[in-house]
């Protein structure tokens, strides 16, 4: 290798992307090395449409952040660490492809981690195929259904089960049978419908009007992408420098809000759809959300429900970095430490309904280019008491007899960790619109118990129920899979109150997503079997 001080020749972006892709031994896209320019984690040199990099700063960047990164958690976390299970291999648009996109959802688990246990291959890690084609799997923590697609993928059925109405939707819409066509008709019906419904006020008018004046504010005092590598090398004092122009830009924005008569709060505050939408984005939802009814199609309906509950959600009145975790309503520009400039929050819901309509329709495409013919049904209940095959035969009684002659062969689930999310109130924009009764109180492990000793006995009583109830339906030899980070040593004790024993433990990293974070951490799938089982 040569020494670095040799190595600080200008690349353009193509050159940058063959280099990069040789010295990392993986495919690296001039997009990715795009991506570094942009947001500053390599510094730009020339004007546009002739950019070049360093390559002195490209070899820096990749040592600092890819460097010895296995090493670092091998050190940290354990040697028996499985490197192969953090799947750093594949781009987020692979962990996320097709139907796994079809709804945001947190605390999912990549469709790669369930197919390396689902399918049949074998490596030094996995000695053993636990499924083959034509089995039953369990999910009786369903959550967005990705043990489901994943199951209809390699041609193994599945039962899921979730507590939450919204999350069985949102399973049961990526894998049931759909008429794509009828759903391409009914979108363009009622997109058309949408305009013709914003053509009597002025809220488009507005929000172009504001986007140029943020355009040619952002581009004076935010320029990309000088200000946000400035920032990375401290030059800025970000926190300062952004409320300076969050000021400076207000009473511009003031005047455009009076000169179009915009609403900026509803007049109630006592629901979601109250407090977290101006008054303009609730009347487009209404009126979608009533377009939405009068479709024939109960399939077609449900799809295209869940195209508006993913729009209303990237239309909640909250910054782009509270999204996730909402603080207080915002009806004002301000300074957005996510993109490293002024943003807005959103008067109209129509940019968001008609890109994800046209995303979800080509993800289902996908998708069903990629499904066998196999059964796929997630139930409503608590998996702790749920009588699975007398409620399965109410919804598909085919796939019940079959499931009572063959029995389940086993279970993979990722379950709810104990005092970091509660699952219903990630989707209460949802629960508002449809008018689903929410079972907050049947979450096992939910945020609001926190993670103190009570809450992580609550927590193995509610495990432990979910198994001695599920393996009544399980076949002899059966066995499950649960993901888990079991920093409180619970599932042992989890195992033996529901008769079962640990025949084995496959660590695997959970890689970063941001680079703000970079403190090792990993997951454990814990192999359960038959306590009897030898």
């Amino acid at each position: 290798m040569k020494e670095l001080s040799a190595m600080d020749e200008l690349l353009n972006v193509k050159e940058a992307s063959r280099w990069a892709t040789q010295h990392l031994g993986k495919n690296v896209t001039p997009s990715n090395i795009s991506y570094l320019i942009q947001y500053g984690r390599i510094k730009k040199v020339g004007e546009n449409g002739f950019a070049q990099v360093s390559q002195k700063d490209l070899l820096n960047y990749y040592q600092s952040y890819q460097g010895s990164r296995e090493a670092n958690f091998k050190e940290r976390l354990g040697e028996d660490l499985n490197w192969a299970l953090s799947f750093d291999q594949y781009k987020e648009a692979e962990t996320t492809k097709h139907v796994h996109r079809l709804h945001p959802y947190k605390g999912k688990f990549i469709p790669q981690l369930v197919e390396y246990f689902l399918d049949s291959h074998t490596d030094s890690f996995k000695t053993e195929a636990y499924f083959k084609k034509g089995d039953i799997v369990l999910d009786p923590f369903s959550g967005s259904g990705t043990t489901m697609v994943q199951a209809c993928e390699l041609g193994i059925h599945a039962i899921g089960i979730d507590v939450s109405a919204f999350n069985a939707l949102i399973g049961n819409c990526k894998v049931m049978e759909y008429n794509i066509f009828d759903i391409q008709t009914e979108v363009n019906r009622i997109t058309n419908a949408l305009k013709t419904f914003l053509a009597d006020c002025h809220v488009l008018e507005f929000e172009e009007k504001l986007l140029q004046e943020l355009n040619g504010f952002n581009n004076k005092y935010f320029p990309v992408p000088d200000y946000k590598y400035q920032l990375r090398q401290g030059e800025i004092n970000e926190k300062e420098y952004g409320k300076e122009k969050e000021k400076e830009f207000l009473p511009i924005y003031h005047n455009l809000v009076k000169q179009y008569s915009i609403k900026l709060r509803q007049e109630k505050n006592d629901t979601f759809l109250d407090k977290w939408y101006s008054q303009h984005v609730r009347d487009e939802i209404e009126f979608v959300f009533n377009e939405i009814k009068s479709i024939k199609n109960l399939n077609t309906k449900k799809i295209i429900s869940i195209i508006l509950s993913r729009t209303i959600r990237s239309c909640r009145a909250t910054t782009h970095a509270d999204l996730a975790t909402l603080l207080e309503p915002v009806t004002t520009t301000y300074y957005c430490s996510k993109h490293g400039k002024m943003c807005k929050p959103l008067f109209s819901i129509l940019k968001w309904w008609e890109s994800y309509t046209k995303d979800t329709i080509k993800r289902l495409a996908q998708f069903d280019a990629l499904r066998t013919q196999t059964f796929h049904y997630c139930l409503t209940g608590d998996s702790r008491a749920i009588d699975i095959f007398a409620e399965l035969k109410k919804k598909q009684s085919t796939f019940a007899a079959l499931a009572e002659e063959q029995k389940i062969k086993g279970i993979f689930s990722s379950p709810p960790y104990v005092g970091l999310i509660d699952y219903h109130e990630q989707h209460a924009y949802a629960y508002d619109l449809f008018s689903f009764d929410r079972k907050d109180e049947l979450e096992i492990g939910p945020l609001f118990k926190g993670q103190k000793r009570e809450a992580q006995l609550s927590y193995i009583q509610g495990i432990s129920d979910v198994l001695n109830n599920c393996k009544r339906f399980l076949a002899n030899g059966y066995d499950v899979f649960f993901v888990a980070n079991d920093k409180y040593s619970m599932y042992p004790t989890i195992a033996e109150n529901a008769g079962m024993k640990i025949v084995n433990r496959f660590h695997r990293p959970v890689l970063n997503r941001t680079e703000k974070d970079k403190a090792a951490y990993s997951e454990t799938i814990f192999h359960l079997k038959d306590k009897l089982c030898r």
